[in-house]
């Protein structure tokens, strides 16, 4: 892949363009990157709001009622449902792994099969998560790139 940046002064908005020939394996996988830098999710921490990109976002978690956004090395809270979320986020890469937990697939780096059906993901910044034998044909179709944009 070859990546060419080009600034002009005159822009008043960001322009991505993309050529590519025959090979499209990746193209819906870039195209859902490049749409999640803009979409933001309202969090609060330590008393202070502030918008949390999708695309910084590992996985998302409900616990006791309350959901938390975890980053690499920082986790939010956030006012939204999980189900909300995954509406939002669902087409950006984001699939549910469990009754409490979405994972952004960008940022896995292995999966395992374990006992009971289950598997283990692990992500890039080393933490682990699980995906209940529920939903792992939903992650094995985005992993396949069969959403839609």
């Amino acid at each position: 892949m070859i990546i060419k940046l080009e600034q002009d002064l005159t822009c008043t908005d960001m322009e991505v363009t993309i050529k590519y020939g025959r090979d499209k394996e990746n193209l819906q996988r870039i195209i859902k990157l490049l749409k999640s830098v803009t979409i933001q999710i309202k969090c609060e921490k330590d008393g202070t709001e502030t918008m949390v990109n999708s695309s910084d976002i590992y996985y998302i978690e409900s616990v006791d009622k309350q959901t938390f956004i975890y980053l690499e090395k920082a986790v939010y809270r956030t006012d939204f449902r999980l189900y909300q979320l995954i509406e939002q986020l669902s087409k950006y890469g984001f699939v549910q792994i469990s009754k409490s937990c979405i994972l952004n697939i960008h940022y896995m780096d292995s999966i395992k099969p374990l006992f009971n059906s289950r598997m283990e993901a692990t992500l890039k910044n080393g933490e682990r998560v699980y995906i209940n034998r529920k939903y792992i044909g939903d992650v094995k179709q985005v992993l396949r790139g069969e959403t839609s944009i």
